[in-house]
């Protein structure tokens, strides 16, 4: 008999992007009665729960293709929705999580450095690609003279950007810029096109005022880009940005390899996570496993 995921909804009192930046937690949205209720549930399937920490889109939604896989081998999987950036490491640190699902490795060690905490990375996941879109173009190779393409302005999502433009031959960069590449990088333009640089939340909003741009996956999904637009282009599984800023999962360190955290790890690194992945996110979404 499997049992059901609970999905506790964590209120964050601002919004935050993934530099850092601190949210007040305003509230939980589960009950007393629901937590006793579930506390129950799993005492008589006699199941050993993992709670884990997750954003809402995509991490829980993937954690949710999982609750099957885990309940088989015996846990009931928990899912603690949060709309911030911090709590879920605090909660992995205190204890009150186990593991959460929902950053890079980059953003742990500097998360790591900035708190004294000691939390590790327990495996990887999934990569949300930069990819190229356009009103105006059919292909990647139409690239007019003085072509504008738009692109993030924080430093780590504008060198993927010029990179991946670099790879399809639309730039050149100075040898070694690699992921802190910016404008000034840009020793090669045979098209002479201009970067519109905004916000990477904007880039989608900009699309009808440029010929090109390259939107973060998780901002294609969320503003419907995917919906009536074909990707032209985008970040391969196997680029260096795929392998610096996939998603993991963090716990304790120490906890990498115990029952609880390896289960968790197998059942995200599944071909259950794989399938699912591929059917619901249309590219915008892809494994690193």
């Amino acid at each position: 008999m499997h049992t059901l995921t609970r999905r506790n909804f964590v209120k964050a009192a601002s919004g935050a992007a993934l530099s850092g930046a601190a949210i007040a937690l305003a509230g939980c949205g589960s009950s007393e009665a629901e937590d006793a209720g579930s506390a129950a549930e799993t005492a008589a399937s006699g199941a050993t729960t993992i709670t884990v920490g997750a954003s809402p889109s995509p991490h829980a939604e993937i954690l949710g293709a999982v609750t099957d896989l885990l309940a088989d081998e015996g846990y009931e999987l928990e899912i603690v929705e949060y709309s911030d950036y911090v709590q879920p490491n605090v909660a992995v640190d205190d204890g009150s999580l186990d593991a959460n699902y929902f950053q890079h490795y980059p953003y742990l060690e500097q998360y790591n450095e900035e708190n004294g905490t000691d939390l590790a990375n327990a495996g990887a996941i999934h990569f949300e690609p930069m990819s190229v879109y356009s009103d105006k173009h059919d292909s990647i190779e139409d690239v007019p003279d003085g072509a504008r393409i738009a692109v993030p302005s924080d430093a780590t999502n504008e060198a993927r950007a010029l990179m991946l433009l670099e790879a399809h031959g639309i730039i050149g960069l100075a040898e070694g810029a690699g992921l802190a590449a910016t404008g000034n990088d840009i020793v090669d333009n045979p098209h002479n096109i201009e970067l519109y640089e905004t916000e990477a939340a904007s880039v989608p909003r900009s699309l009808a005022d440029v010929d090109f741009a390259v939107v973060n996956g998780n901002y294609a999904l969320s503003s419907g880009i995917v919906d009536d637009h074909e990707a032209l282009a985008a970040e391969d599984a196997d680029s260096e940005a795929a392998q610096t800023y996939a998603n993991i999962v963090c716990c304790r360190a120490g906890e990498e390899e115990s029952d609880k955290v390896a289960a968790l790890v197998a059942a995200l690194q599944s071909d259950t996570v794989r399938d699912f992945i591929e059917e619901t996110y249309q590219g915008t979404v892809i494994t690193v496993f």
